[in-house]
């Protein structure tokens, strides 16, 4: 099948149209020789042309329409290649550019803004479409500036008072920012291209944006509704300042909050309450299929109805939230941690040692190397198609009745970018993996690192990696869990690894794919990267297991096991659930000295840069297991904070989120 010669539903002849649904919903009892009539005239037909025969049908194309529709049927299909010469044609039928914009490509937008509204079109479509409209609008723009600045001639005004940034013929303005110290954009820029295609003026300000110059932009653009998003859980604290000043600022904006590591609940119990009004509401937009009815709904007459339903849902969320933690209890530290997981070193010895301890640069790793570690299934959820069970999973995502093709031809593209990135060296991987001697503290509760086994045996550590242990009650005889208990005390010769790895060239890649207005290369370069450097980390985790530390020399598993871990031992994150405070990267960072190494820098924020980079610990015995800490008390915050020398209100800014109490 030529995808560029595919018909839209709505081009298909309605003779034909009809016949096809009569077969595949078995509408009507003739609908099978209605369709075999049709497909014998059409053989005559082919047969009579072959025979050179009076019969002259001619094969319709798409191409084969005048230049209006032919740019509306790119815009729906998400064609780009002939777009330049098509607008050109499209201007000179038309007594001015902008009847362009307001003609085909906002009827052709609007189609669809209808599919994809009503689940018939799928994400990379729609980014596709957007990739079309901005190099039809990019091309136009000059015209439009010259016909503007001769009306103003005419006009007897000055044409240097033109202004380049007016945006009055847009259904709204939004500003988006990822939030101070976070560099993570995918998702923004998703919605951007989202919103965009549903005329609205978005105006990407970029990532770690300060407070200070989110509200500054939002007065000096004069928008309508303001969005947040970030990653990195430290990002939700800040969204909360920001909330906080937007209030106190006396801005009427509503606030939209989006990306990873956001959700409905925190968004209704720690943001909502410091800015939601009935004319600006506090809103969690899930992903970017929602986010065009959520600032539809805000700027239109439906406003007061759909933000009263909001404020509703949100409170009801936050009673159930206190109510929640009003009956959940919580051990003291002191007793959680005489519950610990105890693991018998003696009948299960710590691992052996490694080959070879210290600081070790990995920067001969390419590309090509790990892409059959990579696993697809983030990549087909960042784009937000979604297959259904039984269908869920890649590569079965590709049987699913509603995004088996759209998967298909998505995944094909990424291929052939890959293949691309490959061949010109565009990305590039390098990491550094640290291997040292390891004990459990004197307390229970950190692990001291020595630089070499003369100073473990003066108990001299270099460095403490602090650990967080589970509080809240559990229905089981299951032990309160902590990192530290994966490693063995004094006296045994334990070992911790860490890495940090990233993939470097894609901020170049974007850099280019928006200059030439192609969101969809832009969108697609960055999930890759991310591709690439998770599938790095999985190849240098087996590469620590089997050769660098070597404690499982024998490992045979496949890629499809090492995604279902199915190997001794984890690389849990600092700041994911196992260990939920990302300050504990500068630990890191200071011991395997990744920014000097390696290139990976730490944001204000601790979020690693280039965005596209994968941090863990590796914990080698075999009853090491990953777990969530949730919530912990005031006690254990104290505990921490000291043993980490953190000032108390320092120590509960980075937990905010994993507290069982409100901070002052």
């Amino acid at each position: 099948v030529n995808a560029k010669e595919m018909l839209a539903i709505n081009e298909v002849e309605p003779e034909l149209l009809t016949a096809c649904e009569n077969l595949v919903f078995n509408k009507t009892d003739d609908a099978t020789d209605v369709m075999l009539d049709l497909t014998q005239k059409e053989r005559a037909a082919i047969e009579a042309r072959k025979k050179g025969g009076v019969v002259q049908v001619k094969e319709k194309s798409w191409r084969d329409f005048e230049a209006k529709k032919r740019l509306e049927h790119a815009l729906v299909n998400g064609i780009s290649e002939f777009v330049i010469p098509d607008v050109e044609e499209a201007r000179n039928m038309c007594s001015k550019p902008l009847e362009v914009i307001e003609g085909p490509l906002m009827d052709g937008m609007n189609v669809v803004g209808d599919l994809f509204g009503a689940g018939k079109m799928f994400l990379p479509q729609v980014i596709k479409s957007a990739r079309v409209m901005k190099k039809a609008v990019a091309y136009l723009l000059p015209f439009m500036e010259e016909e503007k600045k001769q009306k103003m001639i005419e006009d007897g005004l000055n044409p240097d008072d033109f202004d380049e940034n007016d945006d009055s013929n847009y259904a709204g303005k939004v500003l988006m920012a990822t939030v101070k110290g976070d560099v993570h954009d995918i998702g923004k820029n998703i919605v951007s291209v989202v919103l965009g295609c549903n005329n609205f003026k978005v105006y990407d300000i970029g990532v770690m944006v300060s407070c200070e110059k989110i509200l500054e932009k939002a007065k000096e653009y004069d928008v309508d509704v303001i969005g947040l998003s970030g990653l990195i859980t430290p990002s939700l604290d800040e969204m909360v300042v920001v909330a906080k000043e937007m209030s106190k600022g006396g801005f009427k904006q509503p606030l939209l909050i989006g990306g990873a590591t956001t959700s409905k609940m925190h968004t209704a119990v720690k943001i909502s309450p410091n800015y939601f009004t009935q004319d600006h509401p506090v809103i969690h937009v899930l992903d970017a299929s929602r986010s065009v009815t959520v600032v539809s709904n805000l700027l239109n007459e439906n406003k007061e109805d759909f933000v009263d339903d909001i404020m509703e849902e949100y409170d009801e969320m936050r009673e159930d939230y206190y109510a929640g933690l009003e009956d959940r209890y919580f051990l003291t530290f002191d007793q959680a941690k005489e519950q610990k997981l105890v693991i018998d070193f003696d009948a299960t010895p710590p691992a052996p040692a490694p080959k070879k301890t210290g600081i070790t640069v990995i920067d001969s790793v390419k590309v090509a190397d790990v892409v059959p570690y990579i696993d697809w299934n983030p990549f087909f959820q960042t784009w937000e198609l979604r297959g259904r069970y039984p269908n869920r999973g890649y590569p079965k995502i590709f049987n699913d009745e509603a995004v088996g093709g759209e998967a298909k031809k998505l995944f094909d593209d990424a291929q052939s970018m890959m293949k691309k990135i490959i061949e010109d060296g565009s990305m590039t991987l390098k990491g550094v993996v640290g291997l040292f001697p390891a004990n459990r503290s004197e307390d229970g509760e950190d692990i001291d690192i020595f630089e070499t086994e003369e100073a473990r045996a003066a108990n001299t550590p270099v460095s403490k990696f602090c650990m967080l242990r589970q509080q809240a009650e559990k229905e089981s005889d299951d032990p309160f869990l902590s990192q530290a208990d994966f490693i063995a005390p004094a006296g045994y010769q334990d070992h911790l690894g860490m890495f940090a790895v990233s993939c470097f060239g894609c901020e170049a890649l974007v850099e280019k794919y928006e200059a030439e207005n192609d969101d969809y290369s832009k969108i697609m370069s960055q999930a890759l990267a991310d591709r690439f450097v998770e599938a790095f980390a999985e190849y240098l985790h087996r590469e620590i297991r089997v050769d660098m530390w070597g404690y499982a020399p024998n490992e045979q598993l496949n890629e499809e096991d090492l995604l279902k871990i199915k190997y001794d031992g984890i690389r849990p994150a600092p700041g994911y659930p196992s260990q939920p405070d990302h300050t504990e990267k500068t630990t890191m960072w200071n011991l395997i000295k990744a920014k000097e190494l390696a290139g990976i820098e730490l944001s204000e924020s601790l979020s690693m840069m280039p965005a596209a980079s994968v941090s863990a610990l590796v914990f080698a015995h075999p009853e090491s297991q990953y777990f969530a800490v949730g919530q912990i008390g005031k006690d254990q915050v104290d505990s921490y904070a000291e043993r980490k020398k953190f000032e108390i209100s320092n120590m509960e800014r980075w937990l905010s989120p994993i507290l069982n109490y409100e901070r002052d």
